[in-house]
């Protein structure tokens, strides 16, 4: 198994889970409980471990993961606004 993501976002750890499940990776989240033991303090940082022979497509899936989403078909800038 080989750590492809480490991270305390909930969020991000389960879009990554679930873009590695949905692509046919086999995912495990490891430090779960340690995690929640610490609380707020960020100590321990959940990890998601892949099958060694899936982790470069893992890797190439999760590239990617703090990118901001693109901006929908057709739109365009106008003065003084940001993007959705």
């Amino acid at each position: 198994m080989i750590e492809v993501l480490k991270t305390n976002d909930p969020v991000k750890l389960s879009y990554a889970v679930a873009l590695l499940k949905e692509s046919g990776c086999h995912p495990q989240v490891l430090d779960r409980f340690m995690s929640a033991v610490e609380g707020s303090v960020s100590a321990i940082q959940r990890r998601v471990l892949v099958p060694d022979d899936e982790a470069a497509r893992a890797r190439g899936l999760l590239v990617d993961i703090d990118s901001p989403p693109p901006p929908p078909e057709g739109w365009t800038p106008e003065d003084g606004e940001s993007s959705p």
